[in-house]
């Protein structure tokens, strides 16, 4: 499909926040055809080819505004391993969701187009060789494609090499990072590169605008009481997870709308943010986390902002015996898609 670049200025509804998005020409959207989850009606939601909600899959981003990708990745965690599994079972579990967002109203194959590109070709022997394979293919498979990747991981470190594909692109970007650490090491083991790492490199690089960069969810014991000094010299606004309990996330986020602005922002969601009660698979676990309706209504108050990308990291199906972290890691990558610039909305009835 030939793509030009138009540029659509919308304005979503209950929101005075403008964003921008590059889309196919006016007439050639109008005659389109958009990509839909196979419904459990048609086929058996055993059955199918395990694709992002059986989606179609396709070798390249060409004709795409929205892409999903896989990122196996585990050899830069600290704890436990098995995240290298988790885009396979992220797919797995989401043959759940259907096309419309009951919730929110929000149609987002109605008006974008969406497929599964698959997995990035990784080196699992070598981490530097591995976020060098992650940002070269970001930076020439879909970034030069005006694709918005939604990013399956995986562990964290592949937010570092997405990272410098999407600023090299759009610039420093906003950052809504949801996770029960704060990813700020300067080191881990002597190594600069793990997924205890990506935001200090990030920030190293100059590839956030940390005036614009929240941390949502940190908790958990320190190695002392400076833990989160770091990222607050540079500007990051902390909110830690006791902040969080037993409360609605609804008013955090209209002041995280705030402070993002119309500039462009990306979501990394690490699933351990939610309490292992209901995410026990994953790498390090840490009590005393979010809700899955609290994780609802962070991603669903993103509604408005210019997202350029986002990823949901961590997953990890060796211990995740019922498959309800992958479970809501599929929801959540979907709730990302609704939130995206360009989605259609109904009346929620």
């Amino acid at each position: 499909m030939a793509v030009r670049n138009v540029l659509l200025v919308c304005l979503r509804p209950n929101t005075n926040v403008k964003f921008t998005r590059n889309l196919s020409s006016t007439r050639s959207r109008l005659n389109q055809k958009f990509n839909k989850p196979i419904a459990g009606n048609e086929l058996a939601r055993s059955g199918g080819i395990a694709s992002m909600f059986r989606l179609p899959i396709q070798q390249t981003v060409e004709g795409l505004d929205v892409c999903y990708v896989g990122i196996p990745l585990d050899i830069g965690v600290s704890n436990r391993t098995g995240t290298r599994l988790g885009p396979r079972q992220i797919r797995t579990e989401s043959v759940m969701i259907r096309s419309y967002n009951g919730g929110t109203g929000a149609a987002p194959f109605e008006s974008l187009q969406v497929a599964d590109i698959g997995d990035v070709h990784i080196n699992l022997y070598d981490l530097k060789k591995a976020c060098k394979d992650i940002s070269d293919f970001y930076k020439t498979k879909i970034m030069p494609f005006n694709c918005v990747p939604l990013t399956l991981g995986g562990d964290h470190t592949l937010s570092y090499p997405v990272l410098q594909a999407i600023a090299e692109k759009h610039g420093p970007v906003g950052l809504i990072h949801v996770d029960a650490h704060n990813d700020v090491a300067d080191t881990m083991m002597g190594e600069k590169i793990a997924h205890g790492t990506p935001f200090r490199r990030c920030v190293d690089e100059g590839l956030l605008d940390c005036k614009r960069v929240i941390q949502i969810g940190l908790r958990g014991s320190l190695y002392d009481s400076k833990g989160h000094q770091w990222q607050k010299d540079q500007g990051f606004r902390i909110v830690r997870g006791e902040e969080c309990w037993h409360k609605s996330m609804t008013p955090l986020m209209e002041e995280v709308r705030q402070q993002m602005g119309d500039g462009p922002v990306y979501i990394s969601f690490d699933i351990d943010a939610l309490d292992p009660g209901y995410a026990p698979g994953t790498g390090t676990p840490e009590i005393g986390g979010l809700t899955p309706i609290q994780s609802l209504e962070i991603v669903r108050g993103c509604k408005g902002l210019n997202i350029v990308g986002g990823d949901l990291v961590e997953v990890s199906p060796p211990f995740d015996t019922a498959g309800t972290t992958a479970l809501i890691g599929a929801n959540l990558l979907f709730e990302m898609l609704c939130v995206l610039p360009g989605v259609k909305y109904y009346p929620v009835l």
